[in-house]
C-alpha cells in the first residue's frame, strides 16, 4: 500500500463519525496534568485542538506527514503543528502520545510501538486506534476489483490486506511485553451515511486514496464507477440513509511509576 496524498476537504466530509473513535480513545487516558502531549498523525488538526482543551496546561503538538493536512490545521488554537511522520517521532519526554487512525498506514508500526514504549518515562501514556475492518466489503471489494484483469497491472502492490493491522491480542502482548499496563478493545460503529454513494465518498477520503493516486484521472473515474456499483449492492441504502458498519481496535497503555 502506497502512502497517499491527502485531501483535507474530502476527509472532513464525515467529520462527526470520524471523530467519535478519537473521543472514545482519549476518554480512557488517565493522565491528569501532563506537561507534553503529542498527536501523531494529526490530520487537519481539529481533533488535536480537543487535546489542548482537555489538558489546558499542557504543551500540545500535532504531527502529520501530509503538508496539505498540516496547512489546513487551525493556526490560532494554541497548538504547534509540524510536518513529520510517525517513524520520525521520538516519544522521549512526552507525557501523552496519541495516534488516531494512522498506524495502519505504517507497515512497521509494531516495531514503532515497541520503540515508543521503550522511550516513555514512568507515568506516561500511549494510546492509539486503528481500523479493524480490512475484511469488510468496502475493502475486500476494492482489493478484488484492483486485482481483476482490467486493473491488476496498473494497481499491483498498491493495496494491502488484513495484515495492515494486528489482532487485539497481538497488541496486548506487544504493549505488556514492553512493560506497559494496557487495555485493548474493539468497537463496531454502525454509521448511517447520508447522500448518494456515501460509502464511496467515505473511502475517497481514506482507503481509496492510494488507488486514485496511482491512476490517471480518466482511469480513476472508471475505477470509481465500477467500485461504486459494487458498494451499492454491498451497502444498500435505506429510507434513513446507508448503514455502514465500521470496526476499530483501541489500545490505551501507561508505564507504571
Amino acid at each position: 500500500m502506497t502512502s497517499p496524498t491527502w485531501d483535507p476537504a474530502q476527509y472532513a466530509r464525515f467529520s462527526s463519525p470520524r471523530s467519535r473513535p478519537f473521543h472514545d480513545l482519549v476518554a480512557q487516558i488517565g493522565a491528569t496534568a501532563p506537561r507534553t502531549v503529542v498527536d501523531v498523525g494529526c490530520g487537519p488538526g481539529n481533533l488535536t485542538v480537543e487535546l489542548a482543551r482537555r489538558w489546558p496546561g499542557a504543551s500540545v503538538r500535532g504531527l502529520d506527514p501530509s503538508a496539505e493536512m498540516v496547512a489546513a490545521a487551525p493556526a490560532d488554537a494554541g497548538v504547534e503543528f509540524a510536518v513529520a511522520s510517525a517513524e520520525e517521532f521520538d516519544a522521549t519526554g512526552i507525557d501523552v502520545v496519541v495516534s488516531n487512525a494512522v498506524l495502519q498506514w505504517v507497515p512497521t508500526h509494531r516495531d514503532l510501538l515497541r520503540r515508543w514504549a521503550s522511550q516513555l518515562s514512568p507515568g506516561a501514556w500511549l494510546a492509539f486506534q486503528v481500523p479493524a475492518n480490512f475484511d469488510a466489503p468496502s475493502h475486500v471489494l476494492m482489493r478484488e476489483l484492483a486485482a481483476s484483469p482490467p486493473w491488476r497491472h496498473r494497481l499491483a502492490g498498491v493495496l494491502r490486506g488484513t495484515e495492515s493491522v494486528a489482532a487485539p491480542g497481538e497488541y496486548l502482548d506487544l504493549l505488556t511485553g514492553a512493560g506497559l499496563l494496557a487495555e485493548v478493545w474493539q468497537t463496531e460503529y454502525l454509521h448511517v451515511l447520508p447522500g448518494e454513494d456515501p460509502v464511496l465518498e467515505w473511502v475517497r477520503g481514506t482507503g481509496l486514496r492510494p488507488v486514485l493516486q496511482a491512476l490517471d484521472p480518466a482511469s480513476a473515474a472508471e475505477f470509481e464507477r465500477e467500485y461504486a456499483a459494487l458498494l451499492r449492492e454491498a451497502y444498500p441504502a435505506r429510507d434513513y440513509g446507508t448503514p455502514f458498519p465500521f470496526r476499530r481496535t483501541f489500545a490505551v497503555s501507561t508505564l507504571p511509576t
